[in-house]
Parts: structure tokens; C-alpha cells; sequence
């Protein structure tokens, strides 16, 4: 039977590759339609996380032309992880197969056809991962690594060199929508669903217009939620270091007893003030990692939507 597919891509100010982008995406799917690879159902949807330049409209006049385009319109700025999200939950139900990917199309389109084999052949979970990072820069790459194997240490179970390009069977969206958590993160999430999995590779290319919506600022704060939402290491590393200062601690406090009662005493100031400042400085840094999980606690506990739809385009050509 062939598969019905759903691409999900959120958007946030896109206006200036979305004209590019639907006309590949079009031509892709005209040629998968008609190779019999996927269901004349099959639709592409589109995200906009509250963007603030003419990114819904352009969505929006574009379901209205062709009905294998459909949107999705967040009530606010949400965040990628989110807008994701709300497009994967609004396939949910409606498709065999979802491929989730980004509006730059960096993550070559001609992976869907592997990805596509992969689930033909029972795989239920297919991750796009990059061949390679040539064309990165020296401190892109060396970062990006880094974070996979820090990620790796901290014992979070996430595929190496893969973001969110991936296919997740109809079963597999099933399974994600029973994660409620509100720290989203996806790449870390995904994998806990189980299921059948493999990878394909792909080579990325170069953003063809725009700018990245991914600057080191967010790039960074993305990668400790990422720390922060699956791993309590840190924590356990706070505890090893108070136990290690502990330790020194008394070690100083018989040192300190030993040298006064052999009356050899002298003025420490340097060691005082060094010792003084380190503590402090670790004290601050294991409150503020410990702070870190309180402040994730506090958010989940109010359990907020993760994301309010303000409007849907879509015609899924079929009725239940």
C-alpha cells in the first residue's frame, strides 16, 4: 500500500526562502506521486512560529492554491522545538510516515527517498545524519562535535552528528505524543520511543537565503537544556566536588591544629584568599547548576501548553 507522507517544517521568518523551498519541495513530491512512493494524500506542512514578517501569509495563500500544502499558525514565538512539535502532533492521525526537516532545506531532499526505503522495509524511526562537516567552520564543527560526545558522557542517548531531519512512522508519532514534558528536546526525546530505528546519510549544504535562526546564543542555551533535560550528572558531579572539598577541608583543619601546636605559624594570606575565592566561586557555580534543575522542575510542574494554534490550513483529501 502506498504510504501517505507528511513533511513537517516549521518556519520563523522564512519569507525569504520559502518561495525556493515550496518549489522544490513541489517537485519533489510530484516525482515521488508519480513513482508510486508515496499517496496523492501526502501533504507538506508548514509551521509558522509567530513569525513577524509576511511568513504566514505566504503559507497561508499557498494552501489555498495547492491542497498538498497545508499550514499551521502559532499563536506566538514558541521556539523551533515547539513548532515542531505542534506540526508532528497536527500529522498525527493523518499519515503513515512524517518527515520532519528544516525550511532552509540544508538537509538534502533527496534523503526522503532513502528514508521512504527504510520504512518500507519495517524500519519505524529513520534518523538523517550528516556525512560529514566540511562545510562548517573550524569553531562550528570542533563545538558541535564536542556537544555530541559531551552529550554521550552525560549519558544521554542521542545519534551522533543528527538534528531533526528524521521519519517517524504513524506508531512512532503515537508514542512521542505521550512525552508531556515542557523542556522539549526532541533529538534526545525520540530515541527513548523505541521502536525499529536505522540512519541514512546525507551531505548539507549551504543556507541559500536568510539568515541562521540559530546564533551561538541559542545554539548554547539549546545544548544545556539539552544537558539539563536528561541527564542529572551535573548534579552528581556538585555532590563529588562538595564530598572532594570535604575532604580537602579537613585535611586543612588537622594541617592548620599540627602547625599551631609546633608554634610554626605564619601569616597566610595569599593561600587564605585563594582558598576563599575558590570555594565561593564553586559554591556560586553548584548552586547555580542545582538552581538549573529547580528552575526545570518549576516549569514542568505548571505544566503550560507547550504551544496554543491559533489557525490550521490543511484539506487532508480524505474524511474519517
Amino acid at each position: 500500500m502506498t504510504p501517505i507522507l507528511y513533511l513537517v517544517i516549521p518556519c520563523y521568518n522564512e519569507e525569504e526562502v520559502l518561495p525556493e523551498t515550496t518549489r522544490r519541495l513541489k517537485e519533489k513530491f510530484s516525482a515521488l506521486t508519480s513513482a508510486g512512493r508515496i499517496s496523492e494524500l501526502s501533504r507538506i506542512l508548514l509551521v509558522d512560529d509567530g513569525s513577524k514578517d509576511h511568513t504566514w501569509p505566504m503559507i497561508s495563500a499557498l494552501a489555498k492554491e495547492d491542497c498538498r500544502f497545508g499550514g499551521v499558525k502559532l499563536s506566538r514565538n514558541r521556539g523551533h522545538q515547539n513548532a515542531l512539535l505542534a506540526g508532528l502532533m497536527t500529522a498525527k492521525g493523518q499519515c503513515d510516515c512524517c518527515i520532519s526537516m528544516d525550511a532552509d532545506l540544508q538537509d538534502d531532499i533527496g534523503a526522503i527517498d532513502q528514508m521512504l526505503d527504510a520504512f518500507s522495509e519495517g524500519y519505524e524511526v529513520v534518523y538523517g545524519v550528516r556525512s560529514s562537516r566540511e562545510s562548517d567552520t573550524f569553531f562550528k564543527r570542533s563545538t558541535a562535535q564536542g556537544f555530541y560526545k559531551f552529550m554521550k558522557l552525560m549519558g544521554v542517548d542521542i545519534v551522533y552528528n543528527h538534528a531533526d531531519y528524521r521519519l517517524l512512522s504513524g506508531r512512532a508519532l503515537e508514542g512521542l505524543g505521550q512525552f508531556r514534558e515542557i523542556n522539549l528536546f526532541l533529538r534526545g526525546i525520540v530515541p527513548l520511543i523505541g521502536y525499529k530505528s536505522t540512519t541514512v546519510t546525507y551531505v548539507r549544504s549551504e543556507r541559500f537565503a536568510g539568515e541562521s535562526k540559530y546564533p551561538l546564543k541559542k545554539m548554547l542555551a539549546f545544548a544545556f537544556d539539552g544537558i539539563t533535560s536528561f541527564s542529572v550528572k551535573p548534579i552528581r558531579w556538585v555532590t563529588g566536588l562538595g564530598f572532594l572539598l570535604f575532604i580537602a577541608s579537613i585535611i586543612a583543619v588537622l594541617y592548620s591544629l599540627v602547625v599551631k601546636l609546633l608554634g610554626q605559624t605564619v601569616a597566610g594570606w595569599t593561600a587564605t584568599m585563594i582558598s576563599i575565592w575558590m570555594i565561593g566561586g564553586i559554591q556560586l557555580l553548584s548552586l547555580g547548576v542545582i538552581g538549573e534543575y529547580i528552575g526545570k522542575i518549576y516549569t514542568e510542574v505548571k505544566d503550560r501548553p507547550r504551544f496554543i494554534i491559533e489557525a490550521v490550513e490543511l484539506d487532508p483529501g480524505k474524511t474519517e
